[in-house]
């Protein structure tokens, strides 16, 4: 007998879809707040130094090498892993249409703009992490680490931030205001999320 496979239904596949535009989204308020790029994207423009590729490309290929951390964590990919590689991208572009830029903005109101977007990520990454279907490279290295060491998912986040913010910019990345802000509060955001969507208990694991 063959034996069946379960499909995601309907449901769970807007709940992660919904997710992942927001964390799109989310990306392009931080962009056009122009306080500086977040620790991955940081690490990203490193790569891009190191490698001489686009910093499409050393996107991809620091996904691939995140990808691989997530061995010794025992951390297994799924549906969610891969519409995260293949739509947040696309999601940033199309919100980057319409997103205000915050350029000309008094500095006050654009680090206010930077934080909407951190918690339009924050929201959007409990969201999609909650459809059970697998987390993006990234967010799959916070999960199996928290799960591995046993440590909240603020520290977790925070300590995984804070190393790809240094490593990138010892590679020639770009730091700014923003990525201080990213890296000091994506932590605590992503825990109060992943709580709401009852993912992880009061301690935070």
């Amino acid at each position: 007998m063959v034996a069946s496979i379960d499909f995601p239904t309907p449901k769970v596949m807007i709940r992660l879809i919904a997710g992942l535009y927001l964390f799109g989204l989310g990306i392009a308020v931080q962009i056009r707040s122009h306080l500086g790029v977040a620790p991955w994207d940081v690490f990203g423009q490193g790569v891009s130094n190191i490698t001489g590729l686009s910093f499409g490309l050393s996107t991809v290929l620091a996904s691939a090498i995140i990808l691989l951390l997530w061995i010794p964590l025992r951390q297994k990919p799924g549906i969610g892993t891969v519409f995260n590689a293949l739509l947040i991208g696309p999601f940033v572009d199309l919100s980057l249409r319409f997103v205000p830029s915050a350029e000309s903005w008094p500095l006050w109101a654009q680090i206010l703009w930077f934080v909407l977007g951190m918690t339009t990520i924050a929201v959007g990454t409990g969201m999609y992490i909650g459809a059970r279907l697998g987390p993006g490279p990234r967010d799959g290295l916070m999960t199996g680490s928290v799960r591995k060491f046993g440590k909240p998912v603020w520290i977790v986040r925070t300590a995984i931030e804070g190393i790809a913010t240094a490593l990138g910019f010892l590679a020639g990345g770009h730091v700014g205001l923003g990525t201080l802000i990213f890296a000091l509060g994506i932590g605590p955001m992503v825990q109060v999320s992943m709580r709401a969507f009852g993912l992880v208990d009061k301690r935070g694991v």
